[in-house]
C-alpha cells in the first residue's frame, strides 16, 4: 500500500523493554551508591522488598510506575530521570531544566526572552487555528472565516489523508495511534512551512500530544471553540454520523469526561469562543470580532 511509513519505527517490544529495564536498573543502582544508601535502607524507606530491588538493579525487574515512583522519592530523584534516554548526571539539558524549575519568575522570563529568537507574535505570523472537540464548528466557521478574510482554509486531517494516500479511518487502522500522531506532526510542520497566512482546523485530540500541541501554540493564534456536550453530540449527529451513540448508552457520559480531561489543555489557547446556542451567522460574526479584538491578523 502506498503512503508514508511512520518515522523511527519502534524496536521489537521485547528488546525495547529489556533496554529500559537495564537503563532503569543501572540508574537506580548508581543513584543509591552516590547517596551512600544500602539496599536494605532503600527497601525500608521505599517500601519495596530487597529482592525486588536486587532484580531491578540487575535489569531483571518488571517495572511498575508506582513502585518506581516510590523508589525515586526515597532516593530524592525524579522518576523521569531514571527512565529518560538522557543521563541525568551528564545531560546539560536536564541540569538546565532543573535550574530553570528552581529559578525565580524574573529569571525565567529573562531566560525565555533570551532563548526565543523572535517574539511569539512574529512566529505566529497571520495564522489562526481553531481547536476544540468535534462538533464545535471548526470546519464550518474555519471555512467562513477564511473566505471573509481572504485567507486559505486548511483542515489538518485532509493534509494527513493527502500525505498517506488513504482515508483517515484507514490511516488509523493501518498505522495505529502512534503512527497517526507521527503523521499529524509531519502534516503540521508541512502547513507551517507552506504558508504564513491561513486559517487551520485541527482534530480535537491534537492537544493530547505535548510536542505537536506546543508547536501549534507557538506558530498559530489559537481559538478554542466551545460548546455544551449536548450540542457537540447533536451537531455530530446532524452531520449524519450516528457512530457516537450507536450501541453506546454511555456515549454522553464519555463525551463529558473527554471534555473535562481536555479542558485545561484547550484552555491554553489564546482565546475562547462559546458557540453554544448561537446560529452559524452569529458565531462567525463573534469569531471575526474576536480575531479583530485580539489583533491576530495585524
Amino acid at each position: 500500500m502506498d503512503g508514508p511509513k511512520p518515522q523511527n519505527p519502534a524496536q521489537p517490544k521485547e528488546f525495547a523493554t529489556q533496554d529500559l529495564s537495564e537503563r532503569v536498573g543501572a540508574r537506580v543502582r548508581k543513584a543509591r551508591q552516590m547517596r551512600g544508601i544500602p539496599r536494605r535502607v532503600l527497601s525500608e524507606s521505599s517500601g519495596v522488598s530487597p529482592r525486588y530491588l536486587a532484580q531491578l538493579e540487575a535489569g531483571e525487574g518488571n517495572i511498575s510506575i508506582g513502585v518506581l515512583h516510590r523508589i525515586a522519592q526515597a532516593l530524592d530523584y525524579k522518576a523521569e530521570w531514571l527512565i529518560g534516554e538522557e543521563d541525568p548526571w551528564d545531560s546539560d539539558g536536564l541540569q538546565m531544566l532543573e535550574l530553570f524549575r528552581q529559578a525565580s519568575d524574573d529569571i525565567k522570563d529573562n531566560v525565555m526572552r533570551a532563548l526565543r529568537p523572535d517574539p511569539a507574535e512574529n512566529t505566529r505570523e497571520q495564522r489562526v487555528c481553531l481547536i476544540g472537540l468535534r462538533g464545535a464548528g471548526k470546519s464550518t466557521l474555519g471555512a467562513l472565516l477564511g473566505a471573509a478574510l481572504k485567507l486559505p482554509f486548511v483542515e489538518l486531517t485532509a493534509q494527513i489523508e493527502e500525505m498517506s494516500g488513504m482515508p483517515l479511518a484507514e490511516v488509523m487502522a493501518f498505522y495505529g495511534q502512534e503512527g497517526y500522531r507521527n503523521l499529524e506532526a509531519q502534516a503540521l510542520d508541512r502547513v507551517i512551512a507552506a504558508d504564513d497566512r491561513m486559517v487551520l482546523a485541527v482534530a480535537g485530540g491534537i492537544v493530547s500530544e505535548p510536542s505537536t500541541y506546543t508547536t501549534l501554540l507557538s506558530r498559530f493564534h489559537t481559538v478554542w471553540l466551545r460548546a455544551t456536550p449536548t450540542e457537540h453530540m447533536e451537531r455530530v449527529r446532524a452531520q449524519g454520523d450516528e457512530r457516537p451513540m450507536a450501541g453506546n448508552p454511555k456515549a454522553m457520559e464519555q463525551l463529558k469526561c473527554i471534555l473535562a480531561s481536555r479542558e485545561a489543555l484547550y484552555g491554553r489557547a489564546n482565546a475562547q469562543l462559546d458557540t453554544s446556542g448561537r446560529t452559524e451567522n452569529e458565531s462567525i460574526r463573534d469569531l471575526m470580532e474576536l480575531v479583530e479584538e485580539h489583533g491576530f491578523l495585524r
